[in-house]
């Protein structure tokens, strides 16, 4: 490998310290001159300053972008950062509106419930519907209330608007509610005006059908159904629906109830209807005979 030569470098040196002797000589000569108060001084600085801050523009102007650039960033991501807070604000007030409609429905189905006309030698036991059956076969619901609350077998479910079905079943703090749609299901009912007797039997569709109707020609659509009372299971005058026809012309009860909303039921205390223990006189007994109607007429005068 060649060395430098020692001449070269011997040479080399003083020019650059002349060059660097300048340079210090007009850096110190301009800041002199820039610091003199003089009219004139004044005027050369402002035409310096005016002849070459134009030229620096050019220059600038990546840098001036750059910093407008990351202004209108810094404006965007707090724009995008206030329009997620609002749509975050959003949603919780319509969560908030949601929860209002749903405590306004079951204010307004509790208000049904007690607004709710019965005898008022009936009673009842206010529940909340748990679950359903979810099955085909067997429609039912489960209500919150059981043997502890004095529930028993075969009482009558409504809710604010009509019969639901009877009780099939009863648990500790629990019972199941057999729908009127079920197939297990048969309520004997008067059809108002005409007072005409009939079956309302469930088949697992949301009308069920009339069955044993005395005379179908008294009735007509639109007549209202309710419990008759026969048989002692559901006390008489309950709603149970309104007649209607479905397309193939077979009659069938368009129920009052809302089955879409069953939250809360009234279980209504119904006790049996009252035994008659004496028979009175429309009732011969088996161990007499009947007398003549002379005597029973003489007997009666007596």
């Amino acid at each position: 490998m060649a060395r430098p030569n020692p001449k070269e470098v011997d040479t080399l040196a003083p020019i650059r310290f002349l060059a660097t002797g300048i340079i210090i000589f007009l850096l110190v000569a301009l800041f002199l001159l820039w610091r003199v108060d003089n009219p004139r001084v004044e005027k050369l600085r402002a035409e310096v300053i005016d002849s070459i801050l134009p030229k620096f523009e050019w220059v600038m102007a990546p840098v001036t972008s750059l910093v407008r650039i990351t202004q209108d960033f810094r404006s965007y991501q707090s724009l995008y950062e206030q329009n997620q807070e609002l749509r975050r604000e959003l949603q919780r007030m319509k969560s908030w509106k949601e929860a209002a409609l749903q405590l306004e429905q079951e204010n307004a189905r509790l208000l049904d419930l007690n607004n709710l006309q019965l005898d008022p030698k009936l009673t009842h036991i206010s529940s909340i519907v748990l679950a359903d059956s979810g099955s085909p076969f067997r429609q039912s619901v489960l209500v919150n209330v059981g043997i502890q609350d004095g529930i028993q077998d075969g009482w009558a479910a409504m809710d604010g608007l009509g019969l639901v079905g009877r009780i099939s079943g009863v648990g500790s703090k629990t019972a199941r509610v057999l729908l009127l749609t079920d197939t297990a299901s048969i309520v004997p009912a008067t059809i108002q005006p005409s007072g005409q007797q009939a079956l309302i039997s469930g088949d697992n569709t949301i009308a069920p059908t009339v069955e044993f109707l005395e005379n179908i020609d008294l009735v007509r659509p639109g007549d209202r159904v309710e419990t008759s009372g026969s048989g002692g299971v559901f006390p008489p005058n309950l709603l149970i629906g309104r007649l209607a026809l479905d397309p193939s012309g077979r009659l069938r009860v368009r129920l009052a109830a809302d089955y879409e909303r069953l939250e809360f039921l009234r279980v209504l205390r119904n006790f049996g209807t009252e035994v008659i223990d004496n028979p009175g006189s429309l009732i011969i007994e088996k161990n007499k005979k009947p007398l003549p109607d002379g005597q029973s007429t003489m007997t009666n005068g007596t």
